[in-house]
């Protein structure tokens, strides 16, 4: 079995899914490789550039079955505030540090690093370790398809008012 398009969550016809390939975040993000389906099978991803599967999106096979992709559940902090405006200020500094993120309604669920947690409780936040399927943003630079966050990281980030930062 090989898969070398991937159709969008939501716009394909379920009744065409005949397996699940599950992972991690890390484990989603690929370009050419074997994967282990659900059922024990396995099959070649054979993407043109790496990009992160996301939930819910299909990997068509050449006999037009479609492998449903779904996010493991996996380690994250989940950052939350004293209240919305306080939460929205914590996603500004995890955004500036161009972090994976997973936004939503009362909480941010980022990928577990101590020194962001240390920030976050800098800030005055809460962190707590949960379990939880983690599919992230896809971010401005992402070209609309999953990829991760590339853009030159040679120019500064002028962002005017005197404020920028560097990489």
């Amino acid at each position: 079995m090989r898969c070398s398009e991937i159709l969008p969550a939501g716009s394909w016809d379920r009744s065409r899914e005949c397996d699940v390939f599950s992972a991690d975040y890390e484990g989603r993000h690929r370009r050419r490789m074997m994967l282990d389906l659900r059922s024990g099978e396995r099959m070649l991803l054979d993407l043109e550039h790496a990009r992160l599967l996301r939930t819910g999106e299909g990997l068509l096979l050449e006999d037009g079955r479609v492998v449903r992709v779904e996010a493991q559940e996996e380690d994250l902090l989940e950052v939350t505030g004293h209240d919305t405006l306080h939460l929205l200020r914590m996603a500004w500094h995890l955004g500036n540090r161009h972090l994976p993120a997973m936004i939503e309604e009362k909480r941010i669920l980022i990928r577990n690093d101590h020194v962001i947690a240390d920030m976050v409780r800098g800030l005055g936040g809460h962190i707590h370790t949960v379990r939880a399927p983690f599919d992230p943003e896809t971010g401005a630079y992402s070209s609309g398809h999953g990829d991760s966050h590339t853009h030159d990281h040679k120019h500064s980030h002028e962002h005017g008012d005197g404020h920028h930062h560097h990489h």
